[in-house]
């Protein structure tokens, strides 16, 4: 019987030895496998927001720099159709402007022989001293001729200028009577005219050579 509580003693007593011992070895808990994964976790929602505001931005800038390809189309078309207009409303006066002229023009035009004859029937007049006749016509005449210069009618200077064959169709070239008057109109056998600065008939001279 001494024997078995002794034994008994010696079991005891390698127990408290051994136990201390397991208990202060730390033993692995269930929370670290779960920080692990929380930190993991974590960490791919960080970098699946970073992707996606890096595409959000990407996208944004594509899309202002296709607004601005559009703006500058639209712009450049604007400009064009806005030049072309300007310049078809102007073409479009100045051919209404020349209508105008040329209709006024081809009247004018069938009045100058009219001018003409006024003019040859005042001279004969003052050469036959036919006063009183010679006044009516004159009135006459110059309300024609006051008529057509409102109209834009205007005589070319001819008599004693210099020839230009801008204004002037040299009919013949005679001897200048003077050195000074070489190159000159000497004489005047049809007087020219413009309308609204424009020659619709030559005046028809004779030069000094």
């Amino acid at each position: 019987m001494k024997e078995n509580e002794n034994v008994n003693n010696q079991d005891d007593a390698l127990k408290d030895t051994v136990n201390p011992d397991m208990e202060s070895t730390p033993k692995p808990t269930d929370d670290q496998p779960k920080q692990e994964e929380t930190k993991e976790a974590t960490s791919d929602n960080v970098s699946d927001k970073k992707s996606k505001r890096f595409k959000i931005r990407h996208a944004a800038e594509k899309a202002l720099e296709e607004e601005k390809t559009k703006y500058a189309e639209l712009n450049d078309k604007f400009l064009r159709l806005f030049s072309e207009f300007d310049n078809f409303r102007k073409r479009t006066a100045k051919e209404k402007l020349d209508l105008t002229v040329t209709a006024s023009e081809n009247v004018i035009k069938d009045i100058l022989p009219v001018l003409d004859d006024f003019e040859r029937a005042l001279q004969n007049m003052e050469k036959n001293g036919n006063e009183a006749d010679m006044q009516g016509v004159t009135l006459i005449y110059n309300k024609l001729k006051d008529t057509l210069k409102k109209k834009g009618l205007e005589e070319i200077e001819a008599m004693g200028a210099e020839f230009n064959t801008d204004e002037h169709e040299a009919l013949t070239m005679i001897p200048a009577p003077e050195e000074d008057q070489k190159g000159k109109v000497l004489d005047v056998i049809q007087k020219g005219y413009k309308l609204n600065g424009k020659v619709i008939r030559f005046a028809r001279v004779v030069v000094g050579n």
